[in-house]
């Protein structure tokens, strides 16, 4: 399973309002001496999936979700004479997507509850709570992140569920392969191969039609328009997960998208459960009627669909059972827990 997303801590400047507006992080790659610096060098170890807490006159007023891998790039030239980073060209840049907080944190006000968790080098403020001008780019240590979410009331969880959601989950995915990408107990092939099922590709697609023959739910045959879909989202399986064919529907790319989104989920005995955020015009438009039974599924992809109901289906759409098919009744999924958060430590 892929690490969990560091939180960041960014110091910015002048610049601000590019960075925001353009959806980046820009640094230079060293000092105008051509010495190292720490805050650059960290501008490489940024994950997609990680949080950005930006510090912009003397508060916190947004955050952020890195949205892909650090690139070389030129100085953003919006940045013109405001930039007092001025270093090497080109740069480092990173995608972040931000959202500007509704009640911005001023550190100084709570100086006495952050000192304790300040990290001891490279901290992003001092122990008074003032903006140490000598970072730009550090990480949060975790009692760090525990402190600034209580004192956000959260207001972090909520935006970088927001901005995730966005990506429409692509950027948890990048994490992961990110993140098995750079794991050292595993070779290359294995890596090819846990890659390859994340696209339903390879032997965790010869394994899902050992099992599965068609679509469930519009209940065609030809598997050249079928994709492979995880039951239990690939970016949280462990490795047997990734490749387990009962953790595996064969879908028509459409009923592929709404299962894969959580606007559709099924039931043990096989009833179509539909979210309550999915417009019925949709269903309508794509032929699919309700109530529908897709058959009953085994004791093995069961448990890999509960999962899906309350993970994926329950929390991200605040999903509900379908109409009654006459089978037994199904617990409303709506009920289900709170909305899923990206975890920041």
């Amino acid at each position: 399973m892929f690490q969990k997303p560091k939180c960041w801590w960014v110091n910015h400047r002048q610049t601000y309002r590019q960075e925001l507006e353009g959806e980046y992080l820009w640094s230079p790659k060293k000092n105008q001496n051509g010495a190292k610096n720490l805050s650059y060098d960290n501008m490489i170890r940024v994950m997609p999936g990680d949080v950005v807490l930006s510090c912009a006159d003397a508060a916190i007023r947004a955050v952020g979700v890195a949205l892909g891998r650090t690139r070389e790039a030129p100085k953003p030239p919006e940045f013109g004479s405001a930039s007092d980073q001025s270093g090497t060209n080109p740069g480092w840049q990173v995608p972040v997507r931000f959202k500007e907080l509704a009640d911005p944190l001023r550190p100084k006000d709570h100086a006495s509850q952050l000192a304790p968790v300040l990290p001891a080098r490279h901290s992003p403020i001092r122990a008074s709570g003032d903006v140490n001008q000598g970072v730009f780019l550090a990480v949060v240590p975790e009692p760090m992140v525990d402190k600034l979410t209580e004192l956000l009331g959260g207001q972090v969880e909520q935006i970088a569920e927001s901005i995730t959601r966005t990506t429409g989950g692509s950027v948890v995915d990048d994490a992961a392969e990110e993140s098995i990408l750079q794991r050292t107990d595993i070779g290359p092939t294995v890596k090819k191969t846990l890659l390859n099922a994340r696209r339903g590709q390879g032997i965790f697609r010869v394994n899902v039609e050992q099992i599965e023959r068609k679509c469930r739910v519009t209940g065609l045959l030809d598997r050249r328009h079928l994709r492979a879909r995880h039951i239990k989202p690939w970016c949280i399986c462990d490795d047997r997960e990734m490749l387990d064919g009962f953790n595996g529907l064969l879908l028509s790319p459409h009923v592929d998208h709404l299962f894969d989104r959580g606007y559709i989920s099924f039931s043990d005995p096989g009833e179509l459960l539909v979210s309550k955020e999915l417009n019925q015009a949709v269903l309508m438009g794509w032929g699919i009627a309700l109530p529908r039974n897709v058959g009953r599924f085994s004791a093995e992809q069961c448990r890999y669909l509960e999962y899906h109901r309350v993970q994926v289906f329950g929390k991200s759409n605040g999903g509900r059972r379908g109409p009654s098919t006459g089978g037994p009744e199904e617990p409303e999924a709506g009920v289900i827990g709170e909305p899923l958060v990206v975890r920041t430590e």
